[in-house]
């Protein structure tokens, strides 16, 4: 464990530097972010009328802070997963029932946003969306501190190898997952081919042992 570094990372653009196969160890700082909830099965489905109100939220943050002559990039989709039980077994994740997923979608923000624009981005990301979902679109905290992280190239439903792999190392390192499942999509499954996809695996950590 005392041969691991994680290397402290100050904004979004060095943490998402990855080489596919190569896990980072990192120590992030909390980060503002758009964020909406969701439980049971993912995918278009669930995650299609979420997504007017995250990037609608995102691009007019973007353009306030233009206007002040700070411009700054949308940030990619993230989601956080995890099971109702806190589950951490692979099998029973991956194979088991679905409804027990609870996720969290978000886009993270940019520091120099002030409260008032806050406000105001996330109102006109809510009005983006239908009234049945806008009120589950919220402002909130990512704080994960220590993380292991990996870049899987491919489809999406091709992860559990990736995964694998992540969480073998973060044992060797001595230490163990714990709290959600991270993945940060980079590529945009409308316009590239699965397997030209490009997703990083992050999950934070801890010592295996006290």
């Amino acid at each position: 464990m005392g041969s691991i570094v994680f290397e402290v990372v100050k904004d979004a653009a060095t943490a998402l530097a990855c080489r596919p196969g190569a896990t980072r160890f990192l120590e992030l700082p909390a980060a503002r972010a758009v964020m909406v909830d969701g439980e049971g099965a993912v995918g278009p489905e669930a995650f299609g009328p979420l997504m007017p109100g995250l990037y609608g939220t995102a691009y007019t943050l973007r353009f306030a802070l233009k206007r002040r002559g700070l411009e700054r990039t949308v940030g990619p989709l993230e989601g956080l997963y995890a099971t109702a039980d806190g589950a951490t077994d692979l099998d029973l994740i991956l194979g088991g029932d679905r409804a027990a997923w609870r996720w969290t979608l978000l886009i993270a923000l940019p520091g120099e946003a002030t409260g008032d624009e806050l406000e105001s981005a996330i109102a006109a990301g809510r009005a983006k969306m239908a009234p049945d979902v806008a009120g589950r679109l919220r402002l909130g905290t990512l704080d994960e501190g220590r993380v292991a992280q990996v870049l899987h190239v491919g489809p999406y439903a091709a992860e559990r190898p990736s995964i694998e792999r992540l969480h073998a190392t973060i044992a060797a390192a001595g230490y163990r997952p714990e709290g959600a499942h991270h993945e940060i999509y980079l590529g945009d499954p409308s316009r590239s081919a699965p397997e030209r996809l490009r997703t990083i695996l992050r999950h934070p950590v801890e010592p295996a042992t006290p």
